[in-house]
């Protein structure tokens, strides 16, 4: 059984970039500046604001929650997606039983 030898004719660039750019999302992230986390008012309920927002009645939420509703609408499709892939592949493994 012989063992594995480390090829020696690849070429370094890629890595070398990909070391380059490590480096430079590591010095952004590193020096970059957060204002202090902002709350909510108190009492005020972020879900309903949210369900305002789905309906067209954010007038009617002391809340601004449309920022919010883009993540729950793409979680949502992404769940589905995995939901009919599941379906599928269930599908497909069970054959034609009923």
């Amino acid at each position: 059984m012989r063992r594995p030898r480390l090829a020696s004719d690849l070429d370094p660039v890629p890595g070398v970039a990909a070391l380059a750019l490590f480096g430079v999302l590591a010095a952004v992230i590193l020096t970059a500046g957060f204002d202090a986390p902002a709350g909510f008012e108190a009492g005020a309920s972020v879900m309903e604001g949210i369900g305002y927002a789905l309906f067209d009645l954010a007038d009617q939420s002391p809340l601004v929650t449309e920022g919010f509703l883009f993540a729950f609408l793409a979680i949502a499709v992404v769940l589905d997606a995995a939901l009919d892939g599941a379906l599928l592949l269930a599908r497909r493994e069970g054959g034609d039983e009923s």
